[in-house]
């Protein structure tokens, strides 16, 4: 893009490839066309539509796992843009979601699944560092895209143009986005955010940055931030094997007791808190029971049929579908309930699910490594 950045002129040697250059756009998905998960997931890809005015510069398609027809088209914002960022570098995200098998329940919440850093450095050589910011924000990531480097920033959804009808200049919320472009003359970036690649500028791009020329007000928290480096990037020669040790190292960090019981538990007190909230809480709430529980094991599913190709696992593999399947319309239920006020009480329903977790982990017990 040009006149793309301000930062110094870099040498040969300090700059990287760009990160949407370096692959042609048909290898932005799974590599395994005839892979079980990828018949499960839908399509190989998916357009990335967009009718916000600002268009990114570079076409991208959204990976398998991010279909539409999936019960959790997208997952949370962190894991999403992994997805859609180490496929955009020609990798097979799966191999990377054994993460999914240790989630807990933390009393109000289940976890917030992420990958740890240290996998995404042994399976793809994919680094990433915490980005100490001490100037304009603005400034620091056009120093890192001209490395060809991804810089990845908590800002307010409030100025996302791809969340429009749900927080864009309407509510305010804490989310990740991965920064592939700026252009500071123009006042835009390109982004990664959630399951899709996007564009902004002009009055949002001030409202996360700053109007140029605007001295930072020192008050003012700087947000967290990280960049992703790709000048060691490989696969692993034996990417499946990898995986299935540090799924068998998830596996060892699984919760000792079972959470979707403890969730069945608590549920009732947490009704109570939500039934003193606004009706927007509930979003709030869902997102972080519901959703969480039910996308989590729908990747989870996903990497076990990647794992193995060959069925192995499928009896596992359906257990998570049937997880991710009921988390799913227990949150529909529940969003009924309290847009009636009334009542809700999964309790049923979690009991049946936290079987189907019991008889899921006691077959990977037997299969995994």
């Amino acid at each position: 893009m040009a006149g793309r950045t301000q930062s110094a002129p870099l040498s040969l040697s300090e700059a990287e490839p760009s990160p949407l250059e370096r692959f042609p756009l048909e290898r932005n998905g799974s590599s395994d066309q005839n892979s079980l998960q990828a018949s499960k997931a839908g399509p190989k890809s998916d357009p990335v539509a967009s009718d916000l005015g600002l268009e990114p510069a570079k076409p991208h398609l959204r990976h398998a796992l991010h279909h539409a027809e999936r019960d959790w088209p997208q997952t949370n914002c962190y894991v999403d843009l992994m997805i859609e960022l180490i496929a955009m570098r020609g990798f097979e995200p799966e191999a990377m979601l054994g993460f999914t098998l240790a989630q807990d329940y933390e009393e109000d919440q289940f976890t917030f699944f992420k990958p740890r850093l240290a996998d995404l450095e042994r399976l793809y050589g994919l680094r990433v560092e915490e980005l100490a910011l001490y100037d304009r924000l603005d400034a620091h990531i056009a120093r890192q895209t001209a490395r060809g480097r991804v810089a990845l920033v908590e800002v307010d959804g409030y100025h996302l143009p791809d969340t429009r009808g749900v927080t864009y200049r309407i509510d305010h919320s804490k989310t990740t986005i991965g920064v592939t472009e700026i252009d500071l003359d123009a006042r835009r970036i390109d982004y990664f955010h959630n399951d899709g690649y996007f564009a902004l500028g002009g009055e949002d791009f001030d409202a996360i940055f700053g109007r140029a020329g605007e001295k930072r007000d020192p008050s003012e928290l700087f947000p967290y931030a990280e960049f992703a480096r790709f000048d060691r990037e490989r696969a692993h020669a034996d990417l499946r094997g990898l995986a299935e040790e540090l799924a068998s190292e998830h596996f060892a960090r699984r919760p000792s007791d079972n959470p979707i019981r403890a969730f069945a538990a608590r549920f009732p007190s947490l009704w109570s808190v939500l039934e003193a909230r606004p009706p927007c809480f509930f979003h709030s709430l869902a997102f972080n029971t519901f959703r969480q529980l039910g996308a989590n094991f729908e990747l989870l599913g996903s990497h076990l049929d990647w794992l193995r190709p060959s069925g192995d696992l499928e009896a596992e593999s359906e257990a998570c579908r049937r997880i991710s399947a009921g988390a799913k319309a227990m949150q529909f239920q529940a969003a009924r309930a309290s847009s009636r006020k009334r009542v809700y009480d999964p309790r049923e329903t979690l009991d049946e699910l936290a079987s189907v977790y019991d008889g899921l982990f006691e077959g990977l017990s037997a299969k995994l490594r």
